[in-house]
């Protein structure tokens, strides 16, 4: 899908006091001098624009919320649903990066629990590695998550989620929990926060692919 260019975009993100950008420092090993308090953190890789982070951040004020997106265009939107906010949100911050840099902005452990929504399915096989699910990536989550943190992965592409399965199998990742069809299976689907698009998928009537893995 082609990005709309929005004037304007790449200076608000990085003049915004929420925003990091991945070309600074790293800033491993900082998240609790940056929160202010030493609550876990939770990840979401490729946020687009900011619905499902900023509806964690204000349902659990107990945990702090990262955002990774690679785009301005897409960030500013997510930017721009904090700011429009009357009561603030403490506990959100937002990184314009390439996810393959995680292992810069994050020390070993310090993340808590890594969200997947609807990831570039790159559905090229020469691209397999580009894919967010691939064992490739998933080293790099095994390196910045505690010893009990988990992935959740939701997409509504039915190669992208088969590929996923193998993919963590091959790591050496333990399968907790799986559905073909998240929003007819009563226990995955209590409590789970939609993005744009598992909203725009659900209502063309296409089935949301979820795993949640752990080592």
């Amino acid at each position: 899908m082609r990005l709309r260019n929005i004037p304007g975009a790449q200076e608000t993100v990085a003049a915004h006091e929420l925003c990091y950008d991945g070309g600074e420092k790293p800033l491993a090993g900082t998240w609790s001098e940056i929160f202010g308090n030493d609550h876990p953190i939770y990840l979401e890789i490729g946020m687009g624009k900011g619905k499902f982070l900023t509806t964690l951040a204000e349902l659990h004020p107990e945990r702090n919320y990262v955002g990774i997106e690679m785009f301005d265009s897409v960030l500013v939107r997510a930017l721009q649903k904090v700011d429009g906010r009357e009561d603030p949100l403490y506990n959100i911050r937002f990184l314009r990066m390439n996810a393959e840099d995680l292992c810069s902005m994050f020390a070993p452990g310090e993340v808590a629990h890594i969200y997947l929504n609807f990831s570039d399915p790159w559905p090229k096989d020469r691209h397999a590695k580009r894919r967010l699910t691939s064992t490739r990536y998933l080293e790099r989550y095994d390196n910045v998550l505690a010893p009990d943190g988990q992935i959740e992965f939701k997409t509504d592409n039915r190669e992208l989620f088969g590929f996923s399965l193998e993919q963590a199998e091959e790591a050496g990742w333990d399968l907790v929990a799986c559905t073909c069809d998240l929003h007819y299976d009563d226990t995955m689907n209590e409590g789970n926060v939609m993005t744009e698009y598992e909203e725009r998928f659900t209502r063309e009537g296409k089935p949301i692919y979820k795993m949640i893995i752990e080592r």
